[in-house]
């Protein structure tokens, strides 16, 4: 850090802490002419106002958080260049380059040189490769069995997914769930690893411009008939045929939707596409939410986690995530 920013930094920090002081001395200090505890002759609803100090025990408490705070700063770095008393550092200050941090990592300097996190995370890494080594030689067919290794993958899954697919693994709107057995990319060991190590994306185009309001309303009509449905208006309920002409015509339309979804709308596994004749919907299968999908289209995005996990702990987490599905 140059010296200005560390001049800077320390008149700030300091600054701060010496405003708080002059100000908590100040609300101190009695400045309205009226003696304490006496009336200061403002009243609201009833309410008259006292002249009363801060409590004591406010007052105290103040002080000690002032105090705390020199002596946090006397000990540790937060005065810009200043490295605290303990000489303990919080980030690779003294490393010019990142093949200099991971020489010092390796070489296992601890003094001062390189920080906490990275001695925790090569401690971690030297303690734990070995177990992964022995897991990834293991088929996931066979991890599977190994209660221990579902534990170790449900961690890794909980840290890592959970966020989108649920601490249970069900899903939500948008993110599919996994405990059952329809999968968009496929359920098998090896495309639940492609899926983690690539990640996915998935683009579902917006078809208004394509077919017009009266368009969709008809590929709604038939997509809903493609498990057993049909549309709910009052005006279908009372005519049946309106209904069958709708359907009829959005079958026509689906030509273009075919192309994905396949002639009999049961998806195709190699590029996402959806079932849309069973009962799971990944955005929702009602006539409402059905037309905002074609109007306005769907865009999903899986991340890809081989650079952030690496393919051992993504074996890991394929055996969990595959062991979902087989309990069913």
């Amino acid at each position: 850090m140059s010296s200005f920013w560390s001049i800077w930094i320390s008149v700030i920090t300091l600054g701060s802490i010496l405003g708080c002081f002059l100000i908590l001395r100040w609300c101190l200090s009695n400045q309205t002419g009226v003696a304490e505890g006496d009336d200061m002759h403002h009243e609201f609803d009833g309410i008259s106002e006292l002249n009363n100090q801060l409590p004591r025990w406010w007052t105290i408490l103040f002080y000690i958080c002032i105090i705390w705070a020199l002596i946090y700063l006397a000990l540790y770095p937060g005065l810009g260049n200043y490295k605290g008393l303990i000489n303990w550092q919080s980030s690779n200050q003294n490393i010019q380059s990142l093949a200099e941090s991971k020489a010092a990592i390796l070489a296992n300097k601890t003094n001062g040189v390189i920080n906490q996190y990275d001695r925790e995370v090569e401690f971690a890494n030297e303690l734990f490769a070995p177990i992964f080594d022995a897991y990834y030689k293991q088929p996931i067919t066979e991890l599977v069995k190994d209660v221990k290794a579902l534990k170790i993958g449900q961690r890794l899954y909980s840290q890592n997914c959970s966020q989108c697919h649920g601490s249970d693994a069900r899903g939500q709107r948008g993110f599919p769930n996994l405990t059952d057995d329809d999968w968009l990319y496929g359920g098998s060991p090896e495309k639940i690893t492609e899926t983690l190590i690539n990640g996915r994306r998935a683009m579902m185009p917006a078809q208004l411009a394509v077919h017009g309001e009266d368009g969709i309303q008809e590929l709604v009509a038939y997509v809903l008939s493609l498990s057993d449905r049909k549309l709910s208006g009052q005006k279908y309920l009372d005519d049946p045929s309106l209904n069958q002409s709708m359907k009829d015509g959005g079958q026509a339309r689906f030509a273009v939707c075919a192309a994905c979804h396949g002639q009999d709308g049961k998806g195709n596994q190699l590029i996402g596409a959806p079932n849309l004749t069973d009962q799971i919907w990944l955005y929702g299968g009602t006539e409402k939410a059905i037309t905002e999908t074609l109007r306005y289209g769907r865009n999903g995005v899986m991340p890809a986690f081989k650079n952030t996990l690496g393919e051992k702990k993504i074996h890991m987490v394929s055996a969990y995530v595959y062991s979902l599905s087989q309990d069913k």
